[in-house]
This record gives C-alpha cells, sequence and structure tokens, in this order.
C-alpha cells in the first residue's frame, strides 16, 4: 500500500425501513480534519484522471454505481515511490480510501450506470488558487492502463 494511504471498509446497517451507511466520522483513526464534501459523477467509461493537491488529502468513496480508484505514488523520497494501487469501491464494495496529498489519482467509472464519487478533503476548494496539479489519464510518467478487466 502506498505510504499514507489508508483504507476504512463500510457497511451498510440495513433493517425493514432501508441502509445507513456511515462513511466518516470525527473519532475515526482515519479523520484528520473537516474541509468541505462534495459528489462529482463519472459516466460508464469515463476516466477522470489524473490529479493531485500539495496541500489537501481526500477521503473519497463511491456512494452509487461502481468505479475503479486508482492512486500512483511518484512522491520524490518516498518509501513506495512508483507504487500504483488500485481499489474497486461502490455498491458492492463500501469502502473510503484516504489519498494524501502529493498522490496522483482518478477514477473509471465501471458500472452501467452512472457512478456518484463522494469526497470529503481536509482543506475547502480555493477559487482563486485552485490545489490542483493535474496530468492527462494516458500520461507516460505513469505506467497504468486504463482499461476494464475483462478476464
Amino acid at each position: 500500500m502506498i505510504h499514507g494511504v489508508k483504507v476504512k471498509k463500510l457497511a451498510f446497517n440495513v433493517d425493514e425501513r432501508g441502509r445507513l451507511l456511515e462513511i466518516l466520522r470525527n473519532d475515526d483513526e482515519i479523520f484528520e480534519r473537516f474541509g468541505q464534501v462534495y459528489i462529482t459523477t463519472c459516466y460508464p467509461g469515463v476516466v477522470k484522471a489524473w490529479h493531485l493537491h500539495r496541500l489537501q488529502n481526500d477521503n473519497m468513496t463511491v456512494i452509487s454505481g461502481m468505479a475503479k480508484v486508482v492512486l500512483c505514488d511518484l512522491r520524490n523520497g518516498s518509501s513506495t515511490y512508483g507504487e500504483i494501487n488500485e481499489f474497486v469501491i461502490g455498491d458492492f464494495n463500501p469502502m473510503l480510501v484516504h489519498i494524501p496529498a502529493n498522490v496522483y489519482h482518478g477514477f473509471m467509472c465501471i458500472s452501467t450506470e452512472e457512478a456518484i464519487i463522494l469526497n470529503l478533503p481536509t482543506q475547502p476548494y480555493n477559487h482563486r488558487s485552485p490545489d490542483e496539479y493535474r496530468l492527462p489519464f494516458d500520461t507516460d510518467k505513469i505506467s497504468y492502463k486504463w482499461e476494464r478487466k475483462n478476464r
């Protein structure tokens, strides 16, 4: 696992009325601080990658559909430099992934319907000076092929 990445397995509480899913609590070991909460979506087969943040950590989960969330550590001097982590998250595998600052990440919708991704970053978005640095999804700097594995 990439140094600084943390995973929290989530579980639904179910009764005859429906389901409840606790995602992140301020007494969780994985919790650092609150910045903001937002939802982004991704259509089937679409890739949203690569980007990183220098100041914030992300806490990402998929609340509807299924997505492949992929992380790549290109931090100079990191003990896990070059490592790639892949997580399949969503309806059938609820999980929260804590993504530390300076780790590239992205996701691809692998379900037949739109994936809805919930993020709870540790910093609010700064519209005047965004803490976001991007690489193309097919960059040569990251040896990862965004494709669904049909084996």
